[in-house]
């Protein structure tokens, strides 16, 4: 399954709901699910910023259902607090997961090792694969 490298307090936000836009310098044409991967940097967070949040981990399972130019959101996001672009994925159906330790990288990335566990975790039967 394809995963993003989110800093905190972001993933956070989106592994809570709270952020349903995510922002890029770059469009992908990739729909689906996807993990969200807390990045590992805490050098711009202050002590009682980080309590509670996870880095360097998969936090969260999310579907990218759309990716557009900010000026081409939808009505009922263009007003939203994380709506800066230039490039707005739009997330929706996130299932918290993990926190499972994991290496990022930059842009989407492939991890396929633990498809397995996320299944057992969302209680999905192991016949059955998250599907990318």
């Amino acid at each position: 399954m394809k995963a993003l490298t989110i800093a905190q307090p972001y993933a956070d936000m989106i592994m809570r709901g709270v952020k349903v836009i995510e922002n890029r310098s770059w469009p992908t044409k990739y729909r689906g699910l996807m993990y969200i991967h807390a990045g590992k940097s805490r050098s711009w967070l202050t002590d009682a910023r980080v309590v509670g949040m996870s880095f360097g981990a998969v936090v969260a399972i999310a579907e990218l259902y759309d990716c557009v130019p900010v000026g081409k959101l939808p009505p009922t996001l263009r007003d939203n607090e994380h709506a800066n672009g230039p490039w707005c994925w739009l997330l929706r159906n996130v299932s918290p997961i993990g926190p499972w330790p994991y290496r990022g990288a930059q842009g989407l990335f492939d991890i396929n090792d633990l498809d397995d566990v996320a299944n057992r975790e969302l209680g999905i039967p192991s016949t059955s694969m998250v599907k990318p």
